[in-house]
Parts: structure tokens; sequence; C-alpha cells
């Protein structure tokens, strides 16, 4: 095994190539050979700083070229980056930084009071030197940070040491993610989200060329994807929309033929979305995967076996364990949704700060995700725990409602929540976006969701929103929309009432 330490990477494949590029992106283009050296450059500032083998150091730096030279730093030094967004507010940094105590945070924008040493993330590090540094090996390689369903942060920290198998034969998670020495991979999501982060740094490992975005652009990305031959990326049902939203001339305009493996994940794609993608690009580029930064467990799906089960997120990978158990304990039957648990390997993949994880009294551990497995062993997603909206005893989930609007070709996206009813509990309400230049008529858009769900399931109250619900890499907090508006509510707001 050519097991190495992680900061080690870049020394090894300068060495090798040391002119060619490992990192595209809008602030710098980084061969290897300059990868090496910044990193090492700025190793030694932060150690000079106090920054060594054991620390965890809190990262608040946006989508760069600069972002890696961080990480490789850090993992140079034997230090395990604690990845969050550089634009967190003050009061959310500050709740993370007493939360994981790490020896320096290091940010974009100065942020007082955070009881720990700052430094700037384009500090100088010109006079330091660019020598190899004898690289050490934190127990922990990444800590990411969650908001989590309840809005109080939390941080996953991964139990895998830092460092790696240069031959990606010998690991079951680079044989799943198809992911191949000398790939050209697309990052076009946020580094603060596990994925983006994680299957950059694992091309990066075994040699591949990453190209990044500083922002998500739907039709940048299908640029980027012709001027680099890119082979893998993956993206979110929102980029995928945004990309199918494009003129299907502006889409037809790039040459996408290098592109072997796109992957989708992080949220529910709806059906209809899925399907055009699989008649644009064909059924073998097309991957899903389902899973959490906690890594106890996923599945995944390409496009040929998602024709014949539709809706499905796959079958359990092969370090995944996995049962479906209704809320008194019992397993449930196939086609039954109760809730996923899965069975960590031994050791356990990861740990939190900040939280627990949910588990039965067996061991197994839960996401939250409700769904169910099929005879075959396919697993359908229905939604969050926290997230299932009960009516009048009925249970509602957000993320169907959400896919039957989204459908429409006059919606952007559509996020959905409950609000209180007197009578049945709970309403379905829907905060709808429209694309630009749209004007929605909201009786066409309840009676089009009609046609796709069942009456129970229909929004009872909308609002129009005029900017992105969800962030680049998909997500949103249907818990702090929902506070706001009962806030609202209790301010005497009303919103528009559409009843059968």
């Amino acid at each position: 095994m050519s097991v190495v330490p992680l900061g080690d990477i870049p020394r090894i494949y300068a060495a090798r190539t040391p002119d060619l590029p490992a990192l595209i992106y809008p602030d710098a283009t980084l061969t290897w050979a300059q990868l090496e050296h910044r990193a090492s450059q700025r190793a030694r500032m932060l150690g000079a700083r106090g920054v060594a083998k054991g620390d965890f150091v809190t990262l608040a730096v946006g989508n760069s070229a600069l972002f890696y030279e961080a990480t490789f730093a850090l993992w140079k030094l034997g230090a395990c980056p604690n990845v969050v967004s550089s634009r967190l507010p003050a009061h959310e940094l500050k709740a993370i930084v007493e939360l994981v105590r790490p020896k320096v945070v290091i940010t974009e924008v100065p942020a007082p009071d955070l009881g720990r040493p700052c430094i700037a993330a384009d500090a100088d590090t010109t006079a330091y030197s660019a020598a190899p540094i004898d690289s050490q090996v934190h127990a922990h390689w990444k800590a990411m940070t969650s908001g989590g369903s309840t809005g109080r942060p939390k941080v996953i920290v991964d139990n895998t040491p830092a460092e790696v198998d240069l031959d990606p034969s010998q690991s079951a998670l680079y044989q799943h993610l198809r992911i191949a020495p000398g790939m050209v991979i697309l990052n076009p999501g946020p580094l603060h989200h596990n994925g983006p982060f994680l299957f950059t740094e694992l091309g990066l490992f075994v040699g591949c060329k990453v190209v990044g975005m500083t922002r998500f652009d739907a039709e940048e990305s299908l640029r980027l994807i012709e001027e680099h031959a890119v082979n893998w990326v993956t993206f979110v049902p929102t980029m995928m929309h945004r990309i199918m939203a494009l003129p299907a001339s502006v889409r037809d305009r790039y040459d996408l033929s290098s592109l072997r493996i796109i992957w989708h994940m992080a949220a529910a794609c709806p059906v209809w979305l899925k399907e055009r993608w699989i008649d644009w690009l064909g059924p073998d580029r097309i991957w899903e995967l389902y899973g959490g930064t906690e890594g106890i467990g996923g599945t995944e799906i390409n496009g040929r076996e998602w024709l014949q089960k539709r809706g499905s997120v796959g079958r359990p990978t092969s370090w995944t364990t996995l049962k479906v158990a209704a809320e008194d304990g019992r397993l449930c039957a196939p086609g039954e949704i109760g809730e996923l648990f899965f069975l960590p390997p031994d050791p356990a993949p990861s740990h939190y700060l900040g939280a627990e994880f949910r588990q039965d009294a067996e061991g197994w551990k839960s996401l939250g995700d409700l769904g169910s497995v099929d005879e075959d062993g396919y697993v359908f997603l229905a939604d969050r725990r926290t997230d299932l909206i009960i009516r009048g005893g009925a249970n509602i989930y957000p993320a169907e409602v959400e896919a039957a609007l989204d459908a429409n070709d006059q919606v952007a996206s559509s996020v959905v929540i409950s609000l209180p009813c007197p009578e049945l509990g709970h309403r379905v309400h829907a905060i709808v976006q429209p694309r630009d230049g749209m004007k929605l008529d909201l009786q066409a858009l309840r009676a089009f969701a009609g046609q796709r769900l069942a009456r129970y399931k229909l929004p009872e109250s909308f609002e129009f929103a005029s900017s992105p619900l969800r962030d680049d890499a998909g997500k949103v907090r249907r818990s702090a929309l929902r506070a706001e508006r009962l806030a609202w509510l209790a301010e005497g707001r009303e919103f528009r009432l559409l009843l059968d």
C-alpha cells in the first residue's frame, strides 16, 4: 500500500509533473509545483502563528485556488481544517468557533470578538521558505460544518486520519465515485459543503486536475466543460434546473462529449427534471448518490437503472447496511414509508460536535430521512423527518409538492413549509420564485400542481419570492423560513389563500 500523508500530495505530483496544472480557478491557475511551493510557505506562516499537529483550524475561505493552498498547508502541519462558509454572519461564526475551539481562524473578512486569533486568508507568505516539509498526520482529515435542522451549528468530524492510498483501486469510495487518475473534474459548488470539498480533494489526491467556479452560473459551467474537456462533475438539482432552463440553442452550443460521469446529490431531484437530463445526455453518464457527510451509509444509481426504477436513489453501496423502521420500531414492509436507519461500519466513520446522532437501541443511526425500499432493494426517499407536514392526520412530504410546482416552466424554484391551521393542525404553504420576467397566476399554478398531486397535498397559501430560495448547493433551511413566517403571522400579516 502506498499510503502517504495528505500534506505530501502536492510535493509528490510536483516531482512527477511539476508544470501540469492542478487547479484552475478564477483567482489563479496553479501547477503542482506552484501548489507545493505556496502550500509550504503558507504552512510555515501558520506554524509561526502557533498551528501544530493535532490542532483544528476554522477555514472561512470561499471558492478559490487559495482555499486549497490553505487545506494542504494545514495537512502539512498535521492540523485539521474545519470548513465553514466565508459569508457566515459574525454570530454564527462565533458559535462555531466556541464549539470547535480552533487554534486560529482563517477568514477573508475581519471577524472580531471570536476569542481566537484571526489570520487573513490572503496574508503575505513570501518571506517564508518553500522548502519541503515533513508532513504530520492528524487523526481527522476534515471537520465539516452544518447548520442542522435546529439552526444551531454542528460539526461533523471525519474519523479518517489525514492520509491516503495513492492507488485508487484499493479504495471502495474511489471505485463507487469512478474517480480515476488524470481526470479533469469540474467543481461548480461551494467548497464549504461536503460534496464539493470531498470530491475535489479526492480528485487532487490521485492527480486529477480541478477546474472550479467562484459561484455557479449555468452557461459558464457548460463553457468550462467544453474548454477544459471535463470528464467528471457533480451538480445539485438546483443547478440542473438552471441549466435545463437555458434555451436549447444555448445548451447545444457547447461540446460536452468529454463528460464521462455526471453525479447529482444533496437534494431530491424531481422525476421530470432527471428525465430531461437523461433525454439530453443519455442514461449512462447520469449517476445519483444519496448519503450524508457523516459517512454512515449511502446509495447509488445510474440513469439506466433509474429508468427502470423512476424516482429511486438506488441500492445501498458496498459498505452500507440499511433498514426502514416505523415509529414503533418495527421493520417496514417493502414499499412502506418509514425512517431510514444505517448500521455504521466499525470503527465509526465520524462523530459530532454540538449534536448527538439519532439512533435506536441497537446502534442503528439515522440522518433523519423518511423513505421506503422496494422488493428489489431500491430506496425511494420521501422527505426529511423534521420537514414532514401532518395535515389532518395525513402525511405530506414538502419535496413532493415542490417537485410538482417546479415542473411548471414559469417557476424558478419553490419551498414548501407548514403553517398553523385551526381546523387541520397544519396547512401547506408555498413560497414560489417566478422565472425572470414571468408573472404567475396562482390559480393556474395550483391547478397545474393538482394534475400531479392529490388534492389534500395542494398548497393552501402562497407567497412570491424575488431572490433564489436555495443556495448554490441546493440547500434550504425550512425551519428558519417557517419561524420567520410565524413571526409575520403574529404581527398580523396574511398570505394569499387558495382554498377549495
